[in-house]
């Protein structure tokens, strides 16, 4: 078993992961099991790793005993070893978030900045085929649809998950046929979590059904990534159809994605890509009326007419913020100049690249806000004052644009241009304009 498991693994890693060959690897480790033997294996590989624990600080001594033990099964390889220690409960708190949400967040981010700075090329983990198994279950009670159901991928990006095809079973025999030591986690042993339920009431059960039930398991998902892979490209394929890009923003066109008879599927999973998790509220979102919008934790989606527009959310204190100007309007990108000039004899107001204003009206210095409900001015062109809201939706500006839209004021707090749209009426040059205010579009 001994030579049969590292000769697979070898040959695994011969096929699957060359790359790893050449590389600097760095390996999480936990001590358990699983990542004392992927270590001995890459070790009897000679592979060029180094290794990293983190002590979540969650079993008191325990957890000081794996780390203490990491740091000693590292140096009896004269491997060196990088730990961190974090307060994980604080952590838990303060974001609102489960204890294991927490832990995979906080080592995942240590990870990645270790990563960086030694300059390591890939993260190896331990998972095996039976986390794989586990992981199947738990997604197929959250309706996470097909890419749930693909079991934990080996390759992600720069994370490589080497042990992936290897049950716990054979990694048991080959860590007691090397006489290899590990710590055992005292919370494996229980059934309070959803994992260890599945390991310790489903398995069995799966076991007497098909004692082969891990390795056609294997299989199995072999066969969902394929057809994952296959979704995947036929989504690629017809996604031109009905989806469009303009810089930040996408566009959804209804007619055209309801065409396909399978569209619910196809929105799920291209959305599921931003945090999107509500597909009632998504599906509603098609016939709703115009203006309804939905959001995720970044993004949010909005029903505009005969589309969705998908963008990243406004951060809520950017309609507060006030930005004074001197001479120069930086806007997304645009850029506009401004300068304060006497009046030609006949100035171009036909020139789209200029806005003309009367200086003298003005009180300097000027700002820059986002608007607010309530906001108003009065268009140049049209009688009365109007609604900065009501002037928007006349023209028929999505919402997603409309929260981009910046106002310039003056000291007194007047609206005297929406930026990009239209002046006020109130500060227009007149025959008794002596100085005018003169912006450019630099763009």
């Amino acid at each position: 078993q001994r030579l049969k498991m590292l000769d697979q693994f070898q040959k695994h890693i011969a096929e699957k992961f060359p790359f790893l060959l050449q590389g600097k690897l760095l390996v999480a480790v936990s001590g358990g099991i699983d990542s004392v033997v992927l270590t001995h294996l890459l070790s009897v590989l000679k592979l060029d790793i180094s290794l990293a624990h983190v002590n979540f600080r969650l079993r008191g001594t325990e957890s000081d005993g794996d780390e203490l033990f990491v740091k000693e099964w590292g140096k009896s390889l004269n491997i060196s070893v990088f730990t961190t220690c974090f307060e994980t409960q604080k952590y838990t708190r303060e974001k609102g978030i489960s204890i294991q949400m927490a832990a995979r967040e906080l080592r995942y981010n240590w990870f990645n900045q270790l990563m960086q700075e030694q300059a390591f090329d890939y993260l190896l983990t331990a998972h095996q085929l039976d986390d794989a198994i586990e992981t199947f279950f738990i997604n197929l009670n959250r309706k996470s649809g097909l890419v749930g159901l693909v079991g934990i991928p080996e390759l992600n990006g720069k994370i490589v998950r080497p042990l992936l095809p290897f049950s716990r079973g054979e990694i048991k025999q080959y860590a007691t046929e090397n006489k290899l030591t590990w710590r055992e986690d005292s919370s494996n042993e229980g059934i309070k979590y959803e994992r260890n339920k599945i390991r310790h009431l489903l398995f069995p059960v799966l076991e007497q059904i098909n004692p082969d039930f891990r390795e056609d398991f294997l299989v199995s998902m072999q066969y969902l990534q394929q057809s994952q892979a296959l979704l995947h490209d036929y989504i690629q394929s017809v996604k031109p159809v009905f989806w469009e890009e303009n810089g930040d923003e996408k566009y959804i066109l209804i007619e055209k994605l309801t065409a396909f008879p399978n569209y619910k599927y196809l929105i799920f999973n291209l959305l599921s890509d931003y945090g999107f998790t509500d597909w009632v509220s998504v599906y509603e979102l098609i016939d709703a009326q115009s203006g309804k919008k939905i959001v995720s934790e970044n993004y949010q989606l909005l029903k505009d007419r005969n589309r969705l527009i998908l963008a990243k959310k406004t951060p809520e204190n950017v309609k507060k913020e006030l930005i004074l100007i001197e001479n120069t309007i930086q806007t997304g990108n645009r850029s506009y100049t401004l300068e304060t000039l006497k009046l030609d004899k006949n100035p171009d107001f036909k020139d789209p690249k200029t806005e003309l204003l009367d200086a003298d009206t003005l009180v300097f210095p000027l700002y820059l806000k986002k608007w607010e409900p309530g906001d108003y001015f009065f268009p140049l062109g049209m009688k009365g004052k109007k609604k900065i809201s009501d002037f928007f939706n006349d023209l028929k500006i999505p919402l997603f644009e409309k929260e981009k839209i910046w106002l310039l004021c003056d000291a007194q707090n007047r609206i005297i241009w929406v930026v990009g749209y239209r002046i006020d009426s109130r500060f227009k040059v007149t025959e008794q304009t002596q100085n005018i205010l003169k912006i450019t579009d630099k763009t």
